[in-house]
């Protein structure tokens, strides 16, 4: 499939890949603010794998949380609607498969592992990252990298990664997987199987899962435990 792409097949690509990530750059504090409203409630957030069952194999304490805004075109309207701007924002993301916010806790480290899928891209754009700058990091293909606040960072998750916290404090970016840009009739065929994938029961039952948590997460909210 890479071979089709005319941004080729590499572990990390050019920040500004896409030509939409110039506005989130420039608006990366807008986000920032409404992310630390979330991080209020840090410990009410849901962990990655209570979501999402697959990442049992990555983490199964508390210390990778998320907000998901979007997985695989289902949209999480109550989440959205408590981060306006945020959205405003992504609505300007052409592609845009899945975004959440990825939060990884003091000391987290997520064990080599590879993406099932190279029809996307993931994109991420760090907001809340810890000094020193060079303990939070991330390893594609063998090429290391580090986050920086208010900048974009593009890579193939196909490749095997791994990531780094190495601090005493959250690492947060937004996080996102864009539809891998690709030739006529690939670029068709890509977007068949990206909504394929979103009928799964792997994707559905993620969505279930997250319905669960928001309204536990209202209730909390109502009852001031939030």
């Amino acid at each position: 499939m890479a071979a089709t792409s005319p941004l080729g097949d590499k572990p990390f690509f050019p920040d500004d890949t896409f030509t939409w990530s110039a506005i989130l750059e420039e608006n990366w504090r807008d986000i920032r603010r409404e992310l630390d409203q979330l991080l209020a409630h840090r410990d009410a957030l849901p962990n990655f794998q209570d979501i999402s069952e697959d990442q049992r194999f990555l983490t199964q304490d508390d210390q990778w949380k998320t907000y998901f805004f979007a997985g695989y075109g289902v949209d999480f309207e109550t989440n959205r609607e408590r981060c306006p701007r945020t959205i405003a924002l992504l609505e300007q993301v052409d592609g845009l498969s899945t975004a959440f916010f990825s939060i990884l806790g003091p000391g987290k480290r997520l064990p080599e592992h590879r993406g099932p899928y190279k029809g996307v891209l993931r994109y991420h754009l760090g907001l809340k990252i810890p000094s020193p700058q060079d303990a939070c990091g991330i390893r594609v293909g063998g090429e290391t990298a580090h986050w920086r606040e208010g900048k974009s960072m593009v890579f193939d998750d196909t490749f095997p990664h791994e990531a780094w916290n190495d601090t005493d404090e959250d690492r947060v970016v937004l996080f996102m997987d864009i539809v891998r840009p690709l030739k006529f009739p690939y670029s068709v065929l890509n977007r068949l199987a990206l909504k394929y994938i979103a009928s799964t029961p792997f994707v559905q039952g993620a969505k279930d899962k997250h319905a669960a948590w928001e309204k536990q997460f209202e209730n909390m909210g109502r009852n001031g435990t939030t």
